[in-house]
């Protein structure tokens, strides 16, 4: 037997309806384990075939004859369900949002939970930690400071000389060294001077010397006189030469010493040969052509004890102890500006040679802008100059003036002017310091709408009225309203 032989009669009518049942079909509803909304007559009928054929057929046979069974009934209860059926075979989508959002909601009362745990344990480590704070502290002294900048001409005691005609100069003196009074600086060459000049000069000292050796040479006796003198001029030039090399002693010294050699053996030698023609006229043009040096060379000696400098700016002239106090703000600010006053320079045709500085005190011509303060004359500041390496001093207060919006401070430094030798304008920090006693900001307390603190004596605990003068950071400077209640090592209260 086939499965096809036993499919429905065709010609059973399937939507005949049914109202009523009888027990023996309740009966094998539930043998067909068919619900009861879904059963008809034509499911019992197949129902019915389904149990004769399984007694027919063999397993593979009954497993393929149920395979299309379970189909039609599949498409049965489709068809009284009134669903297409494309959409019976679609399985119902999950509704998943809901299920979304009840996981959001777990999220969020976990990081509640968590962020209150740590919440929590910082409370307590801080409270912790307030609870070890110190409860009082020692009132001490510091200093307390404000700083002004603004831009300084530095003014310095010295005297500049300058000389007209000048073609060219000879330096002596070391550059940046001291010097006495007396002591030979430079030696300065006028206009018309020429190496000609020397050229004459030396062409008339070697035909003397060629002419003294001749007549040496012509001598019969021996001279004792000319032979000691001329042994010491031998020993002074190598004495002097053992110093040019490296050796210890004064070179200026030495050379004094050694003309006055060739001056005693010059002087024997002219005595000697007194009568001889040639010889005096010689020794008369060199001292002509020597003298005619001379009137080109001039000679400059220091006129008191400094420091020697061959530099010179042209505000030498203007900027002197004398004269500095008349300067104005204005005038101060277009010299820091690199203007020059009038009468600064040199008289046209005249040459700055060098500057003589007094070691000892300068003077400061400080800009400050745009500021209230009045500096007290005769106070004593620290004055910070701002150049390539900082120089910090102590300046005093002369005089100051305000216009143009600028504050112009008159300052004395009495100190080594070294520093400052070559410096003429620079950025510069004035401060005013003073001392003052310093607490805990936590040791401030209010009291009536009145600051102070609370001093612990023993057990006798008081409160004294301050002035706060500055707060910095964790610190706070005071001053008592009542003088002589306040001092350093002083226990006072914190206020957490």
């Amino acid at each position: 037997m086939q499965p096809n032989d036993f499919q429905p009669n065709q010609d059973t009518p399937l939507s005949q309806p049914v109202t009523s049942y009888t027990d023996e079909q309740l009966q094998q509803w539930q043998q067909y384990s068919i619900p009861q909304q879904q059963f008809t007559p034509e499911i019992l009928y197949h129902g019915q075939q389904q149990e004769m054929a399984q007694q027919q057929m063999t397993p593979e046979m009954l497993q393929q004859w149920q395979l299309q069974m379970n189909q039609w009934q599949m498409q049965q209860i489709q068809q009284m369900q009134g669903m297409p059926e494309g959409m019976a075979r679609k399985k119902p989508k999950r509704e998943r949002r809901p299920r979304r959002q009840k996981r959001g909601l777990t999220r969020f009362v976990k990081l509640v939970i968590i962020l209150g745990t740590f919440c929590f344990i910082g409370w307590f480590i801080l409270s912790n930690i307030r609870g070890s704070a110190p409860a009082t502290a020692v009132i001490e002294m510091g200093t307390l400071g404000l700083t002004y900048r603004g831009d300084a001409l530095i003014v310095r005691n010295e005297v500049a000389f300058d000389d007209e005609g000048v073609q060219s100069i000879e330096y002596v003196a070391q550059e940046g060294g001291s010097v006495k009074r007396g002591e030979v600086v430079c030696y300065v060459y006028s206009t018309g001077y020429s190496n000609k000049e020397m050229i004459t000069l030396q062409d008339y000292r070697d035909q003397i010397k060629n002419y003294q050796q001749t007549l040496l040479r012509s001598e019969i006796a021996p001279d004792p006189t000319m032979t000691r003198l001329q042994s010491q001029v031998v020993e002074r030039g190598l004495e002097t030469r053992n110093l040019v090399q490296g050796a210890r002693g004064n070179l200026f010294n030495q050379e004094e010493i050694l003309d006055i050699a060739i001056t005693q053996r010059q002087n024997h030698f002219r005595s000697k040969y007194s009568k001889d023609m040639r010889l005096n006229r010689l020794f008369d043009d060199e001292t002509t052509q020597s003298q005619r040096i001379d009137s080109w060379i001039k000679q400059r000696p220091a006129n008191q004890d400094g420091i020697i400098s061959f530099y010179t700016d042209g505000y030498e002239h203007a900027l002197t102890p004398e004269q500095f106090v008349m300067y104005t703000p204005s005038e101060v600010r277009a010299m820091i500006n690199g203007q020059r006053p009038e009468g600064t320079s040199s008289s046209r045709g005249r040459t700055d040679i060098y500057r003589l500085v007094t070691r000892q005190n300068y003077y400061i011509l400080m800009l400050i802008r745009d500021n209230t303060w009045n500096p007290v004359e005769g106070t004593l500041y620290k004055l910070m100059l701002e150049q390539f390496s900082n120089t910090v001093v102590d300046a005093t207060v002369q005089s100051f003036t305000r216009s143009g919006g600028e504050l112009l401070v008159r300052l004395e430094v009495k100190g080594d002017v070294t520093p400052v030798l070559y410096m003429r304008t620079c950025q510069a920090e004035l401060g005013e310091y003073a001392d003052s006693m310093v607490v805990p900001v936590a040791a401030i307390y209010v009291h009536n709408e009145t600051k102070g603190i609370v001093l612990i004596d023993g057990e006798q605990q008081v409160f004294v009225p301050v002035i706060i003068l500055q707060q910095d950071g964790e610190k706070a400077y005071i001053s008592a309203i009542l003088t002589g209640v306040l001092s350093a090592g002083q226990t006072v209260k914190l206020f957490h």
